[in-house]
């Protein structure tokens, strides 16, 4: 039961990180869990371990770690022109979930 229980609350804490950031996780509801857990380990790291704990996680580093993650995740390619050359930024991460 407990195994369930953080899949519901990384699927939660992404869900959240994703309103919050205005962007969206390749994957639905898969993708949402997945990076809910990433997002709860790298704001474990980032952040430490403070704030309340549900399922096993910390919910404000881990919506913290999450909304980086959906910023990394969803970062487009960016085209710049600069002199009249093409500059293509180095993000192509999304490119690759698809």
């Amino acid at each position: 039961m407990g195994f369930i229980w953080a899949l519901i609350i990384g699927g939660i804490i992404d869900w959240i990180a994703s309103l919050i950031a205005g962007r969206d996780i390749p994957g639905g509801i898969i993708g949402n869990i997945i990076a809910g857990f990433i997002g709860a380990w790298l704001g474990s790291l980032i952040l430490g371990s403070w704030g309340p704990e549900v399922g096993g996680f910390f919910i404000i580093p881990a919506i913290i770690g999450a909304i980086i993650l959906v910023f990394i995740i969803s970062c487009e390619n960016v085209v710049n022109y600069r002199n009249g050359h093409k500059i293509v930024s180095v993000f192509y991460i999304n490119r690759i979930l698809y």
